[in-house]
């Protein structure tokens, strides 16, 4: 074999043992770059799991504003209210007697014109009647518009419960029994307004409890 041949194969061989490493070096590349698109791959999910958190957490904070918002106007429309309701219940107790007296202020108007009457003409009787007149007036307003009524306790049962007695005596009866009336009495539809002031007449003590 020549010399040149020899040559010839050693360069070739040479030439062979350098582009193995070359080849070898490549490898370590590819691998790298798979490693980066498979950590890409993974982490494009939990960025959009972020994501998707994000957004629940913006919408979770705009549905606790709106909730608290309406909260605030509630509690404003509660206090309001209360507010209001402690008003017109003042006003409901401190007005509650309005009608009654724009009743007795006309009452009081009958009487200013009878005490004038009188002063002109000093007729008594005109003065007594027309008194009269106002007093039946001012009952039946009462008892009409406002279900108030007197009660007759003369010569009826004493009741404890409707008269009061200022005074007693002994007398001919089998129980009881109003015998003077001091005070008339008035109910209130079916209540007692007002006691009747009255004498009892009690019965006389038997012989044998004397």
């Amino acid at each position: 074999m020549s010399k040149q041949a020899k040559r010839g194969g050693e360069d070739d061989a040479d030439h062979k043992g350098q582009e193995r490493p070359q080849a070898s070096q490549q490898e370590p590349a590819q691998d790298s770059k798979a490693e980066r698109a498979d950590e890409q791959s993974q982490g494009e999910p939990a960025l959009a799991r972020l994501a998707e958190q994000d957004e629940r957490i913006a919408k979770l904070e705009e549905e606790l504003s709106s909730l608290k918002d309406q909260y605030l106007r509630k509690l404003a429309d509660y206090e309001n209210f209360r507010k209001r309701m402690f008003r017109e219940k003042e006003d409901a107790v401190g007005y509650a007697n309005t009608q009654i007296l724009a009743d007795l202020v006309t009452v009081l108007d009958d009487f200013d014109r009878a005490v004038r009457s009188s002063e002109n003409s000093k007729d008594f009787q005109s003065l007594h009647d027309g008194v009269a007149m106002i007093h039946r007036s001012l009952l039946s307003t009462l008892e009409n518009k406002y279900g108030l009524s007197r009660f007759d306790s003369l010569n009826h049962a004493f009741d404890p419960n409707r008269h009061e007695a200022m005074m007693s005596e002994q007398g001919e009866c089998e129980e009881p029994v109003v015998a003077e009336e001091y005070v008339k009495g008035y109910m209130l539809k079916d209540r007692v307004l007002r006691s009747a002031k009255v004498k009892v007449r009690m019965p006389a003590p038997s012989a044998d409890q004397a």
